[in-house]
């Protein structure tokens, strides 16, 4: 490629990938106005240079044949699969009148939006804002009640700050490093090459999962946990950690309160009992607790894995304990505290404090009553209802009727049950789409917007980084007729006759006024490529941590002002060989839903050439010696069933592999084929989300579903 540097008409344009939640840095290379490749730029310091699969087969992705150019309409029924392009003028007209109509017929309440691929954190800002235009209580949801919501609920009781998950873990100067639920290599590949270089410095790696993942592989302690048991072990490592006294006793003292109940609480937990709760042996736990504690600072990294059970939040809550009573806290190595650049206007500032409506109103929110430290006025996560209850109030009309959703996502393959979620989406009375390609979603929807891709736009990346800003600039101009989603959000709030209560009405403001405050423009900010603020330590110290005590909660005061348990607490789900014994002869195994392959995010990709060929097929990870019972060998497709299946089952081909338990399958999920034509594109025979419930259980103060530690059984497809 030095080559093409060479060449007078190739340009080279810094910009941020969005395929993912990395953001990594890119060089873009232009030449008559059409970009012929992307590389990692080894000057951005999320990446240093490294790309994934996904941001290097962008190029496929932005001239692929079969994506959307231009708004389109539904003709005849739903679902059928017939359009008719429209002009951009005629789609926004129809978009604002019928959300006007409905707001109007059945008040703001009736009208809700869903997103959650990596491509949309541009616009979610403006959705809010949205939201906040409408001067009623409206709707933003995503899949994020089983995804970072509950660790921002669990950290921010706890410490006040969201420091375990996407920002906080200093990984290259840690001594031991533990990732719980977590295979950074598939979902966060920036983060597991910074492990790898603390594991070059010296650091022990500790991974806790149920699979034999890539980065198990490299791991001083693999601890191959029983699936929805994630609480029960980190309790059982708080209990050696105390009782050896391994934890740093003056920071506790100082700057925790609820220590000696905490003490009270895990006595309940010594290490035989965890370990007949959790498959792993007592000098596994032993082990792991006295590695962790003793190797400071230390890191615990909670990802997807640990957030899909009734028992979510407790459990974070307990490794987010273990983090502070060890004193790793806002020290270099450990987790660090919010350190954004000063005057930085971040997108979830913006969100959850300049853009909260009036208590009264956030109350009103879908699963607010059911969920308030996630939903209502009392949030501790970013102001979004809970996904399953606004797929019941569209079907039931309780709390109240919810006529209009516009999905930026493909919602039918993210959601649980499939079914009830299609039930729900053809039962509105109007429903908007945008995305990339034709997904399953949109054959639902009434009009298409088609949007630009990252390389199309201008913007402010902030969400992922710890301590500096970047930009996001535009490489070519838009193709075809698709638009910034931020333009369609200000051209329907205008033709709805909305006012938008906030200084900023453009795409341009709004870029300039998230920097103004470091006194800087945009378009300055374009010319540094990013802004990166010093790492300030212990910050805490001058300021107190952000809790109601200003200390660490240990016993939580929030957790206890709503009902809830204000100890971490091990709770067994209601769907395993242990609760449901009679009901695990018929279904023997516990499946594994969600896990991600570096070619996928969520339901995309899998119309690129080059990331189906790494990922062809949904592969049902299942031990050889559980195949060879079911008569099942590598390279089968098999059927999946639950006992929430209702009738239903799917099939994926089985991967014989030693990397799960011989009780444990782990099956993929967001499956489609977008090289079927039909309007379901085969939606419904391999995506794992047919066969999950959107009913409760629900972890009772996030709201997330057992997609982790349910019961299944697998047999052989023989036609």
């Amino acid at each position: 490629m030095e080559k093409l540097e060479l060449e007078k008409d190739v340009k080279v344009v810094k910009t941020i990938c969005d395929r993912c939640h990395c953001a990594c840095g890119v060089l873009v290379y232009v030449k008559n106005g059409r970009v012929i490749k992307v590389e990692g730029d080894p000057d951005f310091p999320q990446n240093e240079g490294m790309m994934c699969p996904k941001g290097l087969a962008v190029i496929q992705f932005l001239y692929h044949p079969d994506r959307l150019k231009y708004p389109m309409k539904r003709v005849g029924e739903r679902g059928e699969g017939k359009w008719q392009r429209i002009t951009w003028d005629e789609a926004l007209n129809l978009v604002a009148s019928k959300f006007k109509e409905i707001m109007e017929k059945y008040g703001p309440e009736a009208i809700t939006w869903s997103w959650g691929d990596a491509a949309y954190h541009c616009c979610w800002v403006t959705k809010q804002a949205w939201l906040y235009a409408m001067k009623g209580i409206t709707h933003l949801h995503s899949d994020a009640h089983y995804c970072y919501h509950p660790v921002m609920v669990a950290n921010g009781v706890t410490f006040g700050d969201f420091v375990t998950s996407e920002i906080g873990p200093d990984f290259e100067n840690s001594r031991c490093i533990m990732l719980w639920g977590a295979n950074p290599v598939m979902a966060h590949p920036t983060f597991a090459r910074k492990i790898m270089i603390a594991k070059r410095k010296g650091a022990k790696l500790i991974v806790v999962d149920p699979r034999f993942t890539e980065i198990a592989s490299k791991a001083d302690l693999y601890l191959q946990i029983r699936p929805g048991t994630d609480a029960a072990l980190a309790l059982g490592m708080l209990n050696v950690i105390i009782d050896e006294g391994l934890y740093d006793k003056e920071f506790v003292d100082k700057w925790c309160i609820g220590f000696d109940k905490l003490k009270k609480r895990v006595e309940e937990y010594p290490p035989k009992r965890v370990s007949e709760i959790t498959w792993l042996s007592e000098d596994e736990i032993i082990q792991a607790a006295r590695m962790w504690a003793t190797n400071r600072p230390s890191t615990h990294y909670t990802r997807i894995g640990v957030q899909m059970s009734v028992n979510v939040v407790q459990a974070i809550r307990a490794i987010s304990i273990m983090i502070a009573i060890c004193g790793n806290l806002d020290i270099k190595g450990g987790h660090i505290l919010s350190n954004k650049p000063k005057g930085f206007k971040s997108l979830l500032e913006i969100i959850t404090k300049e853009l909260r409506l009036p208590p009264e109103l956030e109350d009103k929110r879908i699963g607010a009553k059911e969920f308030p430290l996630m939903c209502s006025s009392h949030s501790l996560a970013t102001n979004l209802c809970h996904p399953p209850s606004v797929i019941h109030a569209i079907l039931t009309g309780e709390p109240y009727p919810v006529k209009a959703l516009w999905a930026l996502n493909d919602i039918l393959l993210a959601l649980e049950d499939s079914e009830e979620t299609k039930k729900a989406l053809l039962s509105l009375e109007f429903f908007v789409g945008s995305d990339f390609f034709m997904t399953p979603t949109l054959e639902l929807c009434d009009v298409i917007l088609p949007p630009c891709s990252y390389l199309e736009r201008d913007e402010v990346e902030d969400l992922f980084y710890l301590n500096f800003v970047g930009a996001r600039q535009k490489v070519i101009e838009p193709m075809y007729e698709t638009r910034d989603d931020r333009w369609m959000d200000f051209e329907i709030i205008k033709r709805m006759g909305l006012e938008l209560p906030t200084e900023w009405k453009t795409i341009e403001e709004l870029n300039d006024y998230r920097v103004k405050g470091m006194g800087i423009t945009f378009e300055e900010l374009k010319k540094k490529r990013y802004v990166m603020e010093p790492i300030r330590y212990k910050k805490y110290e001058e300021t107190g941590f952000n809790t109601p005590s200003g200390k660490v909660e240990l016993y939580s005061s929030i957790l206890e002002k709503f009902g809830y348990d204000p100890l971490p607490s091990y709770t067994e789900n209601p769907e395993t060989p242990v609760s449901a014994p009679e009901l695990a002869k018929e279904y023997p195994l516990i499946l594994i839903t969600g896990h991600r392959h570096i070619a996928y995010f969520h339901s995309a990709n899998r119309q690129i050439p080059w990331l189906r060929e790494l990922c062809p097929y949904p592969y049902l990870e299942i031990h050889p010696e559980t195949a060879e019972k079911l008569g099942i060998k590598d390279g089968d497709w098999v059927w999946i069933e639950t006992p929430r299946s209702k009738d239903k089952r799917v099939k994926q081909v089985a991967k014989l592999t030693e990397a799960v338990h011989p009780r444990v399958v782990a099956a993929p999920s967001h499956w489609w084929y977008p090289e079927r034509k039909e309007p379901d594109h085969g939606c419904w025979e391999s995506n794992i989300n047919v066969v999950t419930s959107n009913d409760p259980p629900y972890d009772p103060i996030s709201g997330s579903t057992p997609l982790r530690c349910g019961l299944c059984k697998v047999y052989k497809v023989e036609e």
